[in-house]
């Protein structure tokens, strides 16, 4: 599920005077000013008065410059900025500079050429000289630049279609030309066809000719390769979703859907704020289980001889299993009993299980899970069982046109949307992968024929690998020291030590595509940073981890100066009641925190569900760190817990909630609030509860599955029935509602509301196409109908499931802030809020 994105930013210095060698902690800067009283407006402004974190950083092809982006003051634009790795002030490209700026960039195998797209256009450099050839000029999306290995040939994906450029003749061409329709060729005459080319000698003489010429175009087809190859007739039945062209070439996978397959009825949301000034409706996405994925198939092209194979998914270990075996026959068995035999039959197993290719980062953006090994000798294909229960690593055998099974995952809860990362080393025949086999996100190599082995450990996550150029290392994301210390480490590729790089503790980063990046020659890495107070920042540091250098500081003047303002949020492992472990959580207790008596408290609840909030890095919810901040000044103890569900914590965490989101989650909000009352004088009468999408979620459910534990809540964007999400998030933890309703009916607030006993704000954007605002819209109705006081709705007609618009955010926090003020902090007894809502 999205989370609540950061919006645009305002009052930026942006020309070099903006930057500073290194960012000021707040430790260092502690003394130097008194603490400053925070406002709703301040810290709800459009936060350009904060100075935009460091964007999309990536290297020169030289190596000697990074280049990094900045969101523009007042604007959304992205302006390109250049520093030189060894440090000085960061530049901002001109117009007429970016027409001669790098972009990231792909090497041949002998590093001897590069190619990176500058405003989507296909350049290469020869990098002996830096001479530099535009390849192409159109308005075409581009994206997969890749180099066969003898650097000859260069390929691009143009939506599902390849082109090749031949660097020996200079031609670009394209790879393949893919027709969803039957071929020409292979359509029989029928019998009143037959009977009119028995009847008129004029008609024989035309189709006559026609085979002659088609059979000559196929025989100089063949003769000539300079001519436009033949197109691949795939017939009229499927619709082609995603394709991957060999580097060298001569093989093509496509990946396709039946093309009867329909998205199904999907909810509108309506704008009624917008220039016509008439409400206009915009389609969103469909309802969970109201129309499955399609199924995928594979088909696989040589293009040098012509021919197209079906490579057949029934040797896929488990394929013609049902890991839902169980729960299936109960649910049949109780739709025949109740008469509904028809969706009893809807629900029956199929004898292969539908299968989809996973989709991964692939450089600047996503593509079909399918790696290609240097020479193109070897491909790797990831596939996912659509009842998300199974994913499979395949390789392909070229010459028997089969999938051949390197890996299974099976996982009885569901498979990550994490750690699917995988590729080839250097020499083709080893593949890597990541996997939460063990129940931690690890690394391992399979040399080919060989079994897998792991190299790094558990009891901490790994991701993001990447090979260095030599391919003697990994380079990988860890939180080895702690879960919430996010750091570089290293490890050989032939297995050993997993040696710590960097020792930032804050490399994670939502916004970013990823936190670090190896120079072009493997020396340096070029990384991300951040700290709970200080926005993403580029640093470079040699890839052995020795001289860090930072290179920018993009905080406003107005925003370092309240460095001594900010609470440092303190780690703490709150221990469970209902198990032999802990929580991890950030505790932000106010100055000079007086235990003569007891503290209101507020509780904020992380978006997502499977996300990291607690970590040592910029939080996504940078503004309600600030409102955090804000509370603590006002006498407020601020809780914000990783609960059972969140990222970070490995496989088991992450799993347990399925088929019954809410309560786990809920027993960890109430060992924190036990932890709070126990440990840090608060009043069990006086803690609030809020946060926005999986966070709002979690209000709702703390305040309806446990009355009279939280004096109020404010919901943000909560999801309040579950069978009104969608299918690629929900199914997975819920399987489907017509499958499993049991587990959407206890895992939805709004077959609690009977239980409303305790204030209730709920807020929504009105083109929210995440989750929909008649979630909030259905459950306040149950509430009218149900006759509860003390609730509240405020709709926000411009915003979507990621608000921004400052004022929209402004009103959101003065309600909330209000809330708290009157319901939890100036709370008397349980008499004073029944009196002061009647």
């Amino acid at each position: 599920m999205n989370r609540i994105a950061a919006a645009a930013l305002v009052c930026l210095v942006t020309g070099a005077g903006a930057f500073a060698a290194a960012p000021q902690t707040a430790s260092t800067a502690a003394a130097q000013a008194p603490v400053h009283k925070l406002t709703l407006e301040e810290i709800m402004a459009n936060p350009d008065w904060i100075g935009p974190p460091v964007e999309d950083a990536y290297w020169s092809v030289d190596g000697r410059s990074i280049y990094f982006k900045l969101k523009r003051k007042g604007s959304s634009i992205r302006d390109l900025y250049r520093v030189a790795a060894t440090g000085g002030a960061p530049v901002k490209l001109s117009d007429a500079e970016l027409a001669s700026a790098d972009g990231p960039a792909v090497f041949d195998r002998a590093r001897d050429r590069a190619a990176f797209l500058r405003h989507g256009d296909v350049y290469v450099r020869e990098v002996a000289t830096g001479a530099t050839h535009q390849i192409t000029r159109d308005d075409a999306d581009k994206s997969g630049l890749q180099f066969s290995a003898n650097g000859n040939l260069l390929s691009w994906r143009q939506g599902n279609d390849w082109y090749v450029w031949n660097a020996s003749t200079g031609v670009v061409s394209q790879a393949a030309t893919l027709k969803t329709e039957r071929n020409p060729a292979d359509q029989k005459p029928d019998q009143m066809e037959r009977l009119q080319l028995s009847l008129f000698s004029t008609l024989r003489e035309i189709k006559a000719d026609q085979d002659a010429v088609r059979e000559h175009d196929d025989e100089l087809d063949a003769e000539n390769p300079a001519r436009a190859p033949a197109p691949f007739w795939l017939g009229d039945k499927v619709r082609v979703v995603a394709t991957s062209l060999s580097p060298d070439a001569r093989w093509m996978l496509v990946v396709t859907i039946p093309k009867s397959y329909q998205r199904g009825k999907h909810p509108d949301v309506v704008h009624y704020v917008n220039d016509s000034g008439y409400p206009e409706t915009e389609p969103a996405r469909t309802y969970v289980g109201r129309n499955n994925p399609a199924p995928q198939s594979l088909v696989l092209l040589d293009l040098k001889a012509h021919k197209h194979y079906a490579l057949s998914l029934d040797g896929l270990p488990g394929i013609h299993d049902d890991p839902l075996h169980d729960l299936r026959a109960t649910r049949i068995a109780e739709l025949r009993k109740e008469g509904h035999d028809d969706e009893a039959a809807a629900l029956a197993a199929p004898k292969t299980r539908p299968v989809s290719v996973n989709f991964i980062q692939q450089g600047e953006s996503f593509g079909p899970a399918i790696v290609w090994s240097e020479d193109a000798s070897q491909v790797a294909i990831e596939l996912r069982a659509n009842d998300n229960k199974d994913r499979w690593i395949e390789t392909v055998d070229f010459r028997d046109h089969k999938l051949v099974t390197q890996n299974r995952l099976t996982d009885p809860a569901w498979i990550n949307w994490s750690f699917n990362e995988f590729g080839w080393l250097p020499g083709n025949r080893t593949l890597w992968f990541e996997s939460e086999a063990s129940g931690w996100a690890q690394l391992y190599v399979k040399p080919l024929g060989e079994s897998a082995r792991a190299l790094t450990g558990t009891h901490y996550e790994v991701s993001m690998p990447v090979v260095s150029p030599d391919g003697k290392w990994f380079y990988v994301l860890s939180n080895k020291q702690a879960p919430y210390d996010y750091d570089v480490y290293r490890v050989p590729t032939t297995g050993g030590t997993l040696e710590q790089v960097t020792h930032y503790e804050g490399l994670a980063c939502f916004e970013c595509s990823a936190p670090f990046a190896l120079s072009p020659d493997g020396s340096k890495l070029a990384v991300l940073h951040s700290s709970a107070y200080l926005p993403p920042q580029l640093a470079v540091v040699d890839s052995d981890g020795r001289d860090a250098r930072e290179l920018t500081d993009t905080r406003t003047p107005a925003y370092k100066a309240l460095s001594s303002t900010w609470v440092q949020p303190q780690f703490v492992k709150i221990p469970s009641s209902h198990g032999d472990f802990g929580i991890w959580a950030k505790y932000y207790q106010p100055a000079d925190y007086d235990t003569s008596h007891a503290h209101p408290a507020v509780f904020f609840v992380h978006g997502a569900g499977y996300l990291q909030d607690v970590t040592k890095g910029w939080s996504y919810y940078f503004r309600e760190q600030m409102f955090n901040n804000l509370l603590t000044q006002e006498g407020y103890a601020v809780l914000d817990m990783d609960y059972r569900g969140s990222a970070g914590y490995g496989r088991d965490w992450r799993d347990a909630i399925y088929q019954h989101m809410g309560h786990p989650e809920l027993q960890d909000l109430l060992d924190g609030k036990a932890w709070l009352v126990k440990h840090h004088h608060v009043d069990p009468k006086r803690v609030g509860i809020y946060g926005g999408s999986y966070g709002g979620f979690m209000t709702e459910m703390a305040l309806l599955r446990a009355p009279g534990q939280f004096a109020a809540g404010a919901a943000l964007r909560p999801p309040s029935d579950w069978t009104s999400y969608n299918d690629g998030y929900t199914s997975d933890i819920l399987n489907t509602p017509q499958l499993d309703p049991e587990a959407y009916k206890i895992s939805s607030p709004i077959e609690y509301a009977k239980n409303l006993q305790d204030p209730l704000l709920i807020m929504h954007g009105l083109i929210d196409n995440n989750v929909m605002p008649g979630d909030s819209i259905r459950l306040y109705q149950r509430f009218i109908e149900l006759h509860k006081k003390n609730f509240w709705i405020s709709l926000y007609p411009m915003e979507r499931h990621d608000f921004k618009y400052a004022d929209d955010w402004y009103d959101e926090y003065r309600r909330i802030h209000d809330l708290f003020t009157r319901y939890v902090k100036d709370r008397k007894d349980d008499a004073q809020v029944v009196q002061q809502t009647e």
